[in-house]
């Protein structure tokens, strides 16, 4: 008989069962209530008008992970499967969250995270010169270890770990997939001011340095974990910079509706760990406005301290001004870009200039946080002939047909728009997703027009 490898959940799932009960037993932790990115806002949006303590019942994080292990693989000896159990709940509820008591003064938290997102596309399309081409692309598009540790009552470190390179198509896939560690994500320590001086106006002040991820356009400001679309788009992508995750301090100011966020970010883009400030600067600001709990207006911008390109930014200046409605049933993101790509002397002139751009993005629930619809239409235009270029994926990836002309994606006008389908097995846990996109480029030449069909997974705890 053919012998069956176990897959990566279940060693993940395992290795949870063996490593979680003596943590928890040391620990004593007292089970939390659901956190994602978003109800973390809420929670801190909430806090001047407490509500009475929830009656959560009492949970074993051991006794779950076994169970969680004994629902996947099937029975294991020692194991009593829980018929009960629901796997949506126990990622709900931070099985990731190993230790918690704020009483301690040296580690009031510690909780890991993960994130596994693999992707597949097709892609149809006609180059420059009218020639035809058809190409077919898989990637593992992320692997990620995180952690997040609350020590010494006000301070928050937080360790992301990029634990997979993917770059096959890129080369043609020439290139073979390298598992194990990469470089950092991100890597960054928060020191929360109004804790440590009291309520008051330092309330809600908190100050981070390290290696962040550059949240420009309201596309950015959501994780790859909640994101509508497989990818995000072009103008999304631009403005997020050359890497997207530099080294720099940042000011966050969080008083009641309103949030504000100031930084100062280093040029230099070479680091996999922290960066340094030997090859200029740029400024960050980010002003959010939430009148409720479903509408979200957002003003992001970012400016280099030089005219021209550098390192980590890659254009001179960019705003982006948003608005994000989430509603139960259906909401919609809706954006304008301006940004100037700068005249360095060393940027080629004809991708010098302004450009400029919106996205307008409605979604539907077509079964309650189950089946989600999509659509994205984006629209980008420059002053000069190559003043844009698409994302990497999956238009200018490398092609089969070593003769395909696509300008690398580069030129002054694109139209592009996405249909997909997200079908959620757990909330922005576990979920399948399913899109087929049409770009046209106006090149200085003639027109790219791909249609792309993609399809997703996106796993995270």
């Amino acid at each position: 008989m053919k012998a069956i490898a176990p897959s990566s959940a279940a060693i993940a799932l395992l290795a949870a069962a063996l490593i979680v009960p003596p943590l928890a037993a040391a620990s004593e932790k007292t089970h939390a209530e659901p956190k994602s990115e978003k109800s973390e806002k809420k929670k801190k949006k909430a806090k001047n008008n407490p509500k009475p303590a929830s009656s959560h019942k009492h949970t074993n994080p051991a006794k779950d992970s076994k169970e969680a292990l004994a629902e996947i693989i099937g029975p294991v000896p020692g194991i009593k499967p829980d018929k009960d159990f629901n796997l949506c709940k126990w990622l709900d509820h931070d099985p990731g969250l190993l230790f918690e008591n704020k009483k301690n003064p040296w580690i009031s938290s510690f909780e890991i995270g993960g994130r596994f997102q693999y992707q597949a596309a097709y892609v149809d399309g006609n180059d420059v010169n009218g020639r035809d081409y058809h190409d077919a692309y898989d990637e593992y598009r992320r692997f990620r270890l995180e952690s997040k540790t609350e020590f010494l009552k006000y301070l928050t470190a937080e360790i992301n770990l990029n634990l997979v390179d993917d770059n096959r198509f890129r080369d043609g896939g020439h290139q073979d997939v390298s598992w194990g560690y990469d470089r950092f994500d991100e890597a960054s320590l928060e020191f929360d001011i109004g804790k440590a001086f009291g309520d008051g106006f330092l309330d809600g002040i908190k100050l981070k340095y390290g290696r962040m991820k550059l949240k420009m356009s309201e596309e950015a400001h959501q994780s790859s974990k909640e994101i509508y679309t497989i990818e995000r788009s072009t103008l999304s992508d631009r403005l997020g910079g050359e890497e997207g995750r530099p080294t720099g301090v940042t000011l966050e100011l969080d008083k009641a509706d309103w949030e504000l966020t100031l930084g100062v970010f280093s040029g230099e883009d070479d680091a996999d760990f922290l960066g340094g400030w030997n090859d200029g600067e740029f400024y960050y600001a980010s002003l959010e406005w939430k009148p409720d709990d479903d509408l979200t207006f957002r003003l992001d911008y970012s400016q280099n301290d030089r005219s021209g390109a550098d390192d980590s930014l890659g254009y001179s200046w960019a705003g982006a001004l948003s608005a994000h409605y989430d509603k139960k049933e259906w909401g919609f993101i809706t954006e304008a870009v301006y940004g100037d790509n700068g005249s360095a002397p060393d940027l080629i002139e004809r991708r010098q200039g302004n450009f400029t751009g919106f996205v307008v993005m409605p979604w539907y629930w077509i079964i309650e946080d189950k089946l989600q619809a999509v659509v994205r239409y984006e629209y980008g235009s420059s002053s000069e002939l190559q003043g844009l270029q698409t994302t990497s994926r999956y238009l200018r990836a490398a092609h089969d047909d070593l003769l395909v002309d696509d300008d690398n994606g580069r030129g002054h006008q694109l139209n592009s728009i996405y249909f997909g389908l997200n079908y959620h097995f757990c909330p922005d846990k576990l979920k399948i997703m399913g899109g087929i996109s049409y770009d046209d480029l106006d090149t200085r030449e003639s027109n790219v027009r791909t249609m792309t069909y993609e399809v997703a997974f996106r796993a995270a705890f």
